[in-house]
């Protein structure tokens, strides 16, 4: 009974999801403003439907119902409460089930918030969004079925993977699958933009809280996931680089380098292909952690079982990138930008440079994590690429930009002079060297090392905004401990 109800709700919502998408579609381009309207009551009838199913398997959790293959996997009669709560996303098919009830909430919210403040964009932005989520809803009913019969009942179920059975378990996932799903509301503006024409300010005063909100959350995931590892892996420290952990933190460089760049376009009209280039490419690597996750094709300890739902998510995400590619090259001229940099010292420079070592940052991770794969499709070996590459080429990338995070907001718009320079930078520039020499006193050899430490007084004074300062100074601190405390770079 479960399974056929549960089944039966995901494939009406996978229905009502392509028709909410396709009538949004139609109604945004032929002006039909009914039919913008029946893909909303699509997109409200698609967040009842999957909040059902949700609600019903995690009845099915509680009660132990072994006639459904996905709670006999994950539970058995001596479970906690709390952790058959926490086993409804803690295998593939149930985090499947999370992602699209979090994507169907979004939805949902764009569709209450932004129905009547943002008309010529909005239709296609919940095309979009229903398009994206008709894909998971795809998921749940072809390859990845939560809702699959067991026969015959088991008496017992075979229960969760002891390393799940954790309070982590409770947030980490939730809140990395926020900050994943929450990228999507600005991709699906930002291909509204490209759709219309519209490709001013217009699309990015939407969605930056929502960039905002997503990155809050993405970031939250990270820090629970590294004391998730530190606890209960065992590795002795708080980041490993594993293939897995790396998938969630590529989006969140290159989210970060997207919310520096925002204040660009929006005070200097400039950097507009760059921020539509940055949404696509946060969202795109959203698929791609998603993919590396569930496929299995990298071996990892976050990782699930093998299966067909691989090629699905790689083809999905082929799909996303040649349309949203193929809409930038048809909107190329509109998308030149509007002003010039001025001066080289500047804060806008001082800006660039840091999404520049951002992207760089996410590019040497990415090649890190797939080199494995493509050396064993090209040459037939599997070769590991382990954490000193990663931390060789970060290390350095990321003390500049922390000495970044406290020049960029202290140098002028435009162009800065002398004085300026003078005025801002002599006491932090001063109590920097000074740390320097304090920690060569003590016996700190390392050149990186002595570099973090110079800039942890430095930001603490006042190169940083002061909400930043505690982080900063923190950040430089640890960089600088690990490369003290080892013969070789640490992050």
């Amino acid at each position: 009974m479960t399974a056929d109800l549960g089944f039966g709700m995901t494939l009406v919502a996978l229905v009502l999801a392509v028709y909410g998408g396709a009538a949004a579609g139609v109604g945004a381009r032929t002006g039909r403003a009914a039919l913008v309207e029946s893909a909303q009551h699509a997109a409200i009838g698609v967040f009842a439907l999957i909040t059902a199913c949700f609600v019903l398997l995690t009845y099915a959790f509680l009660t132990f119902d072994f006639s459904v293959r996905y709670v006999a996997t994950n539970t058995n009669l001596g479970t906690p409460f709390y952790y058959r709560i926490t086993g409804v996303w803690g295998a593939l098919e149930g985090s499947i089930i999370l992602w699209s009830w979090m994507l169907a909430l979004f939805t949902l919210i764009v569709v209450l918030r932004h129905r009547r403040s943002a008309r010529e964009l909005y239709p296609w932005a919940l095309a979009t969004m229903l398009g994206i989520l008709a894909f998971f809803l795809l998921v749940m009913t072809v390859a990845a079925p939560p809702f699959q019969r067991q026969t015959p009942v088991p008496a017992d179920g075979r229960g969760l993977n002891p390393l799940l059975e954790d309070t982590g378990m409770i947030t980490h996932p939730v809140a990395l699958y926020l900050g994943f799903t929450g990228f999507t509301v600005p991709f699906a503006f930002a291909m509204a933009a490209l759709a219309t024409g519209r490709v001013g300010d217009a699309w990015l005063a939407l969605t930056r809280r929502w960039a905002i909100v997503a990155w809050y959350f993405l970031s939250l995931g990270l820090l629970i996931g590294g004391w998730w590892s530190y606890h209960v892996l065992g590795w002795g420290g708080y980041w490993a680089w594993d293939p897995v952990e790396n998938a969630a933190f590529m989006p969140w460089l290159t989210g970060t380098a997207f919310l520096h760049s925002v204040m660009i376009q929006e005070r200097r009209r400039m950097l507009k292909l760059w921020n539509i280039s940055l949404v696509i490419l946060t969202f795109g690597l959203t698929l791609f952690g998603t993919f590396l996750t569930r496929s299995g094709v990298i071996a990892s300890v976050h990782s699930f079982t093998q299966g067909a739902i691989g090629i699905l998510f790689l083809s999905f995400l082929a799909l996303v990138l040649l349309t949203a590619l193929g809409l930038v090259a048809w909107r190329w001229d509109a998308l030149r930008s509007q002003g010039d940099l001025d001066s080289v010292v500047s804060r806008e420079s001082a800006f660039l440079l840091n999404n520049v070592l951002l992207v760089a940052a996410a590019f040497t991770v990415f090649f890190g994590t797939v080199f494995p794969l493509l050396s064993e499709a090209v040459r037939g070996v599997k070769v590991s690429v382990g954490a000193p590459f990663f931390n060789q080429v970060n290390v350095p990338l990321f003390l500049s930009l922390i000495f970044l995070m406290g020049v960029g907001p202290l140098i002028a718009w435009r162009r800065a002079s002398l004085d300026n320079l003078a005025r801002n930078f002599l006491w932090p520039v001063a109590l920097g060297i000074v740390a320097a020499a304090a920690a060569f006193f003590l016996g700190v050899r390392s050149l990186l090392a002595a570099l973090a430490f110079a800039t942890a007084p430095a930001r603490a004074s006042g190169w940083a905004s002061p909400c930043c300062r505690p982080w900063v100074a923190s950040c430089a601190g640890t960089i600088g401990a690990t490369a003290a405390s080892s013969s070789t770079w640490a992050f």
